[in-house]
């Protein structure tokens, strides 16, 4: 492949919600521009960016693929984007790299919640936009309802570039709203000129209106003469487009069939005349010794830097760092310095990937993305650059996981490989996490959602031929007293020569501190414990409170003061007096006046919701134990609900989330503090134990 000019590069993500048309939408620009020679379907499984054999199984895409199109001398690079809200760190990451989105609407369903959140995405990373409704061939489906539902959530700024012209319920062609012209379909995504049809004036006269609105709100000028009745010349119009798709203020929504290839065309003429070529766009960096900003804006004649913004590590084509070039150029055969880690990379070759399709390339310019294979210590996030050129740019910013589940082998012997298998995975997903809780005896895998967590159980599977089982988490509770004993403890051992005697009595009391497992202190008069024995009494509480006597938890906030004992001149040891420490211990915890009880972690949560849904969501918070403290609106026409709820009430919550706000809820929390547990979990949770 050729290497393209900064200048005739384009980079667009397709976004959408899951299942609207964004993989058959690319596989029909493939086809129309010669990538393929015929067009592969998701349902036969031989589409070019869902190659992976999970999405080929589950007919969904489940990772971000490269797509390069040649088009007339410009290089668009596609990348197409699961729509489904458990894979949205691969959708982050795509999007931290594109320079314009175009968001994807199935014309039958309508906006979607992810078309909403693919709006904020492009919100987030200030993105060029513009919206293609798809499934236009369907007879349900309907792009004026799209139109006025895009107007009511955006505002003016939507901009109907087109209106589908039918004949006998069949989608036979478009109205070129900007040119005023007609378009008939041939040969499927070919088409020629046309006159518009009379029933489509109404509707014509409505979206024509729209659009000079949106031209007209660019600037006070042409507001004026907006209002004064004048027309924009086509000029005019095309020139306000341009320049304010670009900067956001215009969204133009076109149409099309994917599975036909209609309006794929029409497309790629408004992707490469209205979104801009990095050569436009800004971007820096931050020179690591000094902090000094680099502004790298995508200058080819300054030194070389590039971002590596997305890993696949396959075991049939091996492991590839996907990058975009932020300045200089990127060549082949080179020395890279990973600025992020402070290790020289040797760069061999150079690919584009075009799904799997590795093709090699000599160099790539700034602006343009691609991959490289077998780097040694780079992972996502890192920047490479040149020797003496210490820039590093920001990492993608992907969502917290805060979905968890156990797990453990299936077979013994496994547990190596596993650990092996999984690290590849997150070499390759940010949003995927592995944590030993080395205190309840389990290994957690935290992921987006319970479906992201079942799929990377499959590709553990398939990929790397090892099993695991997921399980409901313990969660971490802990062990106290409320009330105030006085104990004694007494180890008196006697089996032929020395025995073993230790005599401590202690009291036992709250300390007030729940984050420190115990405070000793002794009041020891007359010498009766001597005071080199002090040290083993400490000691004896130490081991105890690393695993509880109720239900072998960690104890917190226990004040133990030494007050009085007995010892043995000849019997007494360190081993008598730590035992019996241990002894009295236990029996403080066994005193009803001790008031013993576990307590469980309470974590702060802040669900975020449009105001319809904030009954359901503190409704549903109550009934886990939740207390709601409050709601505060976050000025976007959502309210952040702010609750504390107990931890182990919020296993499965993102599933129950989506549920209750068909999937437009999002959610957060932290670790708060440990409160008593009721008494009806307490006993659940010791006989629980009990059984193990």
């Amino acid at each position: 492949m050729n290497v393209f000019e900064t200048g005739k590069i384009r980079n667009v993500v397709l976004l959408g919600h899951g299942g609207s048309g964004k993989t058959t939408l690319i596989e029909s620009i493939a086809n129309i521009t010669g990538v393929t020679n015929r067009q592969g379907k998701i349902t036969d499984g031989n589409t070019i960016s869902d190659f992976d054999k999970e999405e080929i199984k589950r007919l969904f895409s489940i990772s971000a693929t490269t797509i390069p199109i040649i088009r007339e001398g410009t290089k668009i690079n596609f990348i197409d984007t699961p729509g489904y809200f458990d894979f949205i760190g691969e959708a982050e990451e795509a999007a931290s790299v594109a320079d314009a989105a175009v968001i994807v609407v199935n014309g039958r369903s309508g906006v979607e919640v992810g078309t909403q959140k693919a709006w904020n995405l492009c919100e987030k990373y200030n993105l060029p936009r513009m919206f293609f409704v798809t499934g236009m061939d369907d007879d349900n489906a309907s792009f004026r309802q799209v139109v006025e539902d895009l107007q009511e959530l955006y505002g003016n700024k939507i901009a109907p570039f087109q209106m589908p012209i039918r004949e006998n319920e069949r989608f036979v062609g478009f109205v070129n709203v900007v040119k005023m012209k007609g378009r008939r379909f041939m040969n499927l995504n070919d088409y020629v000129d046309s006159d518009i049809p009379d029933y489509s004036m109404e509707n014509l006269e409505k979206y024509r209106e729209a659009l000079m609105e949106a031209v007209a709100e660019t600037s006070e000028e042409y507001m004026d003469r907006y209002f004064g009745g004048d027309e924009f010349t086509y000029d005019e119009i095309s020139i306000a487009l341009r320049t304010h798709v670009i900067d956001g203020s215009i969204v133009p929504i076109l149409m099309g069939a994917g599975i036909n290839g209609q309006g794929a065309r029409m497309l790629l003429d408004c992707i490469e005349k209205y979104f801009p070529s990095p050569e436009k766009l800004k971007i820096s960096g931050i020179i690591k010794d000094t902090d000094e900003v680099f502004e790298a804006d995508y200058d080819d004649a300054k030194p070389m830097s590039a971002k590596v913004w997305k890993t696949l590590v396959d075991p049939f084509i091996g492991k590839y760092s996907f990058v975009k070039v932020c300045s200089g150029v990127l060549r082949a055969d080179s020395t890279a310095v990973n600025v992020s880690k402070e290790t020289e990379e040797k760069i061999g070759k150079l690919f584009i990937l075009r799904g799997k399709e590795a093709i090699e390339v000599e160099a790539l310019r700034a602006g343009d993305i691609g991959a490289i294979p077998k780097l040694t210590v780079t992972s996502t996030g890192d920047t490479l650059a040149a020797k003496g050129n210490n820039v590093e740019y920001a990492r993608p910013q992907v969502p917290t996981p805060y979905t968890y589940m156990s797990y453990t082998a299936k077979n013994k012997g496994d547990e190596d490989k596993i650990a092996g298998a999984l690290s590849k995975l997150m070499e390759e997903d940010l949003t995927l996490k592995v944590v030993n809780d080395k205190e309840n005896r389990q290994t957690l895998l935290y992921g987006i959602g319970d479906q992201h967590l079942e799929i990377v159980t499959s590709k553990l599977l398939n990929r790397y031929k090892v099993e695991i089982l997921l399980d409901k988490p313990k969660v971490a509770f802990r062990e106290t007293i409320r009330g105030k004993v006085k104990v004694q403890g007494k180890h008196k051992k006697q089996s032929g020569g020395h025995g073993q005697y230790g005599d401590v009595v202690m009291e036992f009391e709250p300390s007030g501190d729940l984050e420190t497992p115990y405070i000793f202190e002794e009041k020891i008069v007359g010498g009766v414990v001597p005071k080199n024995y002090f040290p083993a009494v400490e000691k004896g509480i130490q081991e105890c409170v690393v695993k509880g006597p109720l239900a072998g938890y960690p104890v917190v906030g226990l004040k133990a003061t030494l007050v009085f004992g007995s010892y043995h001149p000849v019997d007494s040891s360190e081993m008598a007096f730590k035992m019996a420490s241990i002894l009295a211990v236990k029996k403080a915890f066994s005193e009803p006046d001790a008031k013993p009880v576990l307590l469980e972690p309470i974590v702060s949560v802040k669900v975020t919701v449009p105001d319809k849904f904030t009954g359901d969501v503190m409704g549903d918070l109550n009934k886990r134990r939740g207390r709601v403290l409050g709601m505060n609106p976050d000025h976007k026409g959502n309210q952040i609900v702010e609750a504390d709820v107990p931890m182990s009430e919020m296993i499965g919550y993102s599933t129950d989330l989506r549920s209750m706000t068909g999937g437009i809820g999002d959610f957060e929390y932290e670790f708060a503090r440990y409160e008593q547990a009721p008494s009806d979990v307490q006993a659940k949770e010791i006989a629980a134990r009990a059984e193990e």
